[in-house]
């Protein structure tokens, strides 16, 4: 069993970690912490756990870096908004914990990009160079060795997911890139804030963050290392009344012959994906539905080839809870660990 902490667990993202934990062979709990929750049990603040033997008289705690060493775990998940994760990443990292931060604050390996995202310096500008960005399906071999992995935006995975195959091979045009992706409001975290009440949020549908929403950094970065080259997009997320899940629709130009679009496109998702356990790709035509993702660590992907327009339309649909966050930071831990990477993530 691998001793295992949460620092940060309150939240909407931690909640469903804790799900995930609990529920992983291979996990075993030594720490939850939260300043609002502790000294409650787990099962007073998240009633759906009550009689899970893994949590029994487990109580949250107040998150400090020596108490989280002395339980004696040996991995730390990082579920705090960004600008806390980085006070707890360092002194973890440097106490011989293996760190997985599902904040936004090691995402990026150029300080200036973060501050012009963030509107801050980077306390730990070293520490950010050497995290990895944590995408498994392109990470991998990466993620089994790193000290501290960046676990990625949930709107960056639904998009880079469909988009970095056909980048790196030149299918595309960069610079062509525009995406409109809808999330449910679980996204914007747990904080009070009226427009997120239900009587807003419900039978409703709006944009904001455009024209710069912070995950554009992210985004912007992979591409380019796929691109080889600087890539900049449009991006416009939106706010659909839902609780969970992001359907994304990329569109692009194609680099190349749009009488071939349609075999190349199967020809880097095979390549790129034929052994990603979390990846399905429904092929040419098929539109991926939110709710046959969530609750769960897949996105579906499909396309289509709009002759007429000359554009290349691509979809895809995940759980921003889950492969947008917490199921995939799970997914990189079983990477760490040495463990079948499908390790205590196959729910459908």
């Amino acid at each position: 069993m691998i001793s295992t902490a949460v620092v940060g667990a309150s939240g909407y993202s931690g909640q469903e970690l804790l799900r995930l934990l609990i529920q992983h062979p291979r996990v075993a709990l030594a720490a939850v912490t939260s300043r609002q929750e502790a000294g409650k049990s787990l099962e007073s603040v998240f009633p759906r756990f009550r009689g899970a033997s893994k949590i029994a008289g487990l109580s949250f705690i107040e998150p400090d870096v020596e108490a989280i060493v002395a339980t004696g775990a040996r991995c730390a998940f990082l579920a705090l908004p960004h600008g806390v994760a980085a006070e707890f990443a360092g002194p973890l990292v440097a106490r011989g914990l293996r760190v997985i931060d599902l904040s936004a604050d090691f995402r990026l390996n150029d300080p200036d990009v973060y501050a012009e995202f963030y509107g801050a310096g980077h306390p730990e500008p070293e520490l950010m160079r050497e995290a990895v960005y944590g995408l498994p399906e392109w990470r991998a071999d990466e993620i089994r060795g790193a000290r501290l992995v960046a676990s990625p935006g949930c709107y960056p995975t639904s998009i880079l997911i469909p988009l970095l195959p056909l980048v790196r091979r030149g299918l595309i045009d960069p610079g062509s890139i525009a995406v409109s992706s809808v999330s449910g409001a679980s996204g914007a975290g747990k904080k009070a804030d009226a427009s997120l009440l239900f009587a807003e949020v419900n039978e409703s549908v709006r944009a904001y963050g455009a024209p710069k929403h912070r995950h554009l950094s992210e985004i912007e970065q992979e591409l380019s290392l796929a691109a080889g080259a600087k890539v900049t997009i449009s991006f416009v997320p939106h706010l659909m009344p839902v609780t969970a899940g992001i359907a994304s629709t990329i569109f692009c130009q194609p680099a190349g012959d749009m009488a071939l679009l349609s075999d190349t496109v199967v020809a880097a998702y095979q390549e790129a994906y034929a052994n990603a356990p979390f990846v399905r790709v429904l092929g040419e035509g098929s539109f991926p539905d939110t709710k046959h993702v969530v609750g769960t660590n897949h996105v579906d992907v499909g396309w289509v080839v709009d002759r007429r327009a000359g554009r290349l339309i691509l979809c895809s649909a995940e759980d921003n809870l889950g492969k947008g966050a917490s199921s995939q930071a799970v997914q990189s831990f079983n990477l760490m660990f040495d463990l079948p990477e499908t390790e205590g993530l196959l729910h459908y």
